[in-house]
């Protein structure tokens, strides 16, 4: 962790197209400076989803400019807790880190109407880690 006074999160899904990117604007978005936040894929797409950005534009939050980014070794070293959605056994594991993995319908080739709930549900979970977080206080 670059900052030790920070936690630090790292969402990973297969495309970071999708559940991936939401979850980590949520989490930036309702954090502010008080996480570090990182998303990545196991096989990044080119773009994120568009219905994923007009899911989010409907939720106030812009992600048009997000870029998928690939999964490396060193952001899950950077990472304090790895939130996993789908991506199986391509994230690396290193002791010490709190691993989650959340069971998500993945948002690719939907339209905005399915994508609507994935998104009230990540981003319910979202405000229940940052409550485990916020108390737990620096990992």
């Amino acid at each position: 962790m670059s900052d030790a006074a920070l936690p630090s999160v790292l969402f990973v899904c297969v495309h970071n197209a999708g559940r991936s990117q939401m979850a980590a604007a949520f989490l930036t978005h309702l954090a502010g400076d008080r996480v570090q936040v990182r998303s990545a894929g196991s096989t990044p797409a080119d773009a994120v989803n568009p219905a994923v950005i007009a899911a989010m534009a409907e939720a106030g939050i812009d992600v048009s400019a997000e870029v998928p980014k690939v999964l490396t070794v060193e952001a899950v070293q950077a990472s304090d807790v790895v939130i996993t959605m789908g991506c199986g056994d391509t994230c690396p594991v290193f002791p010490g880190k709190r691993y989650l993995d959340w069971q998500l319908p993945d948002p690719a080739g939907r339209g905005v109407e399915a994508v609507r709930p994935i998104r009230d549900d990540i981003e319910r979970r979202i405000r229940r880690l940052l409550d485990e977080i916020v108390a737990e206080g620096p990992v």
